[in-house]
């Protein structure tokens, strides 16, 4: 029986609301136990002396790409970008071609990462057909294939009818409704945030109101549905109010926010460089003000990545014309130090819970913490190492991100998946 001991780490679980030095044993693929002065023989150790040992952390919102866009990335090289910036599990987003939008394609991307991810991988599935917002995708058929949600993401549903018939039919199989909320016609043409950076650059705007709009509609058939429904990549103050007040209401809403949002503003764009274009677009100073205070009062659920691969040949054209998109599996961890944990906006407790117990209760995942039995899935990191981001040695097969050369204060040290490591930094 392969059995796997982690030493002297900080072990901090939200689940238990464990926060002290201990180990941690896995046996055979699964946590065997949490305590001080474990005494295993025959087993594989891990010295995790001055690093944090938590829950394995869960991006559950990610482009891998495949199929059909496997020169961007594929779920092996995903799954390699997302070990490395410690996370063990997944969410993959149906944009890809064809669509994940039947249970084919979805036991396609199940059976792929079964083969060559080293994280685990957790398809969703599409709402509508094509995602081309019309007809309802096979729903049920796909959550029997793999999928542990449904999102249109990028092609958002515009028409209220289509979605509210999504939300009921969501409902009724326990799946989470996840949605890109953007107005299509408020935002047609647009390349970054409107407000005074986007007159001075000469580039046309993406209102926050074409955000706003999306997230007020789908509350209101949230409620009407009694849906599970999570706003995806949250970038807007007026929104995160509207999540608030949702939550106030007892709906069974929640959100997610990216580290780019709230770790850049429009005012941090470096001139025409494509680099710094993704959807939503960075907002302006007052929105990333609302995202950071959104996480710390508790509004904001979950810290996802929204991992959007393009290779150089799309991305390193004229703003106007590149793809949306940016990588951010590895450099979700360090932001999130750097923004929230370092200056003591919220406890350690409370951060690793947005990457691990959180997004597991949106997904619905037997996940997220290191109770006795579940998966043992574990990652590891410290908080005090300087390190510089080098986009260029990335794991993914693209190199989009505004984070190249970036030094930062802690960061991934290790990561463990069914017990088994799968990266560690002192490794490379």
């Amino acid at each position: 029986m392969a059995k796997l001991l982690i030493q002297n780490g900080r072990v901090v679980d939200p689940a238990s609301r464990h926060d002290a030095i201990a180990d941690v044993l896995i046996e055979d693929g699964r946590v065997a136990a949490v305590g001080t002065h474990l005494d295993v023989v025959n087993t594989e150790r891990f010295d995790a002396t001055g690093c944090v040992v938590a829950p394995g952390f869960i991006d559950m919102h990610v482009h891998l790409r495949e199929p059909g866009f496997e020169h961007s990335e594929t779920i092996e090289s995903g799954s390699r970008a997302a070990a490395a910036g410690g996370f063990t599990s997944i969410a993959c987003m149906p944009n890809t071609q064809p669509v994940n939008d039947s249970p084919t394609v979805t036991s396609y991307i199940v059976e792929r990462a079964r083969r060559h991810a080293i994280v685990n991988v957790f398809p969703i599935g599409a709402i509508t057909k094509g995602s081309a917002g019309e007809e309802l995708a096979a729903i049920g058929s796909m959550k029997s294939a793999g999928a542990v949600a449904i999102s249109d993401d990028g092609r958002p549903v515009m028409n209220a009818r289509v979605m509210r018939r999504a939300m009921e039919l969501a409902s009724s199989f326990h799946l989470p409704v996840i949605d890109h909320c953007e107005d299509l016609h408020l935002s047609a043409g647009g390349d970054m945030h409107e407000g005074l950076q986007s007159v001075r650059l000469g580039l046309r705007g993406i209102p926050a109101c074409s955000e706003d709009v999306m997230v007020a509609r789908d509350i209101l058939l949230a409620e009407v549905t009694g849906a599970q429904f999570h706003v995806a990549h949250i970038s807007s103050r007026n929104s995160i109010a509207m999540v608030r007040h949702a939550k106030l209401l007892g709906l069974k809403v929640t959100a997610e926010v990216c580290p780019h949002h709230f770790v850049l503003s429009d005012e941090d764009i470096a001139p025409y460089d494509s680099n710094y274009k993704m959807k939503p677009p960075l907002r302006g100073h007052l929105d990333v003000a609302a995202a950071i205070d959104g996480v710390v009062t508790e509004v904001i659920d979950v810290i996802a990545t929204d991992h959007a691969p393009h290779p150089g040949s799309e991305k390193m054209q004229e703003f106007e014309r590149c793809p949306f998109g940016i990588l951010g599996l590895e450099t979700a961890i360090p932001l999130t130090l750097g923004t929230f944990l370092h200056p003591e906006r919220i406890s350690l407790l409370k951060m690793v819970e947005m990457f691990t117990t959180a997004p597991a209760r949106v997904l619905q995942l037997d996940r997220g913490t290191l109770a006795a039995g579940v998966p043992g899935d574990v990652t590891i990191f410290d908080l005090d190492s300087e390190w510089a981001y080098d986009v260029n040695r990335s794991y993914s097969k693209s190199r989009n991100s505004p984070f190249h050369g970036r030094v930062f204060r802690g960061g991934p040290v290790a990561t463990v998946v069914n017990g088994r490591i799968v990266w560690r930094r002192d490794s490379e």
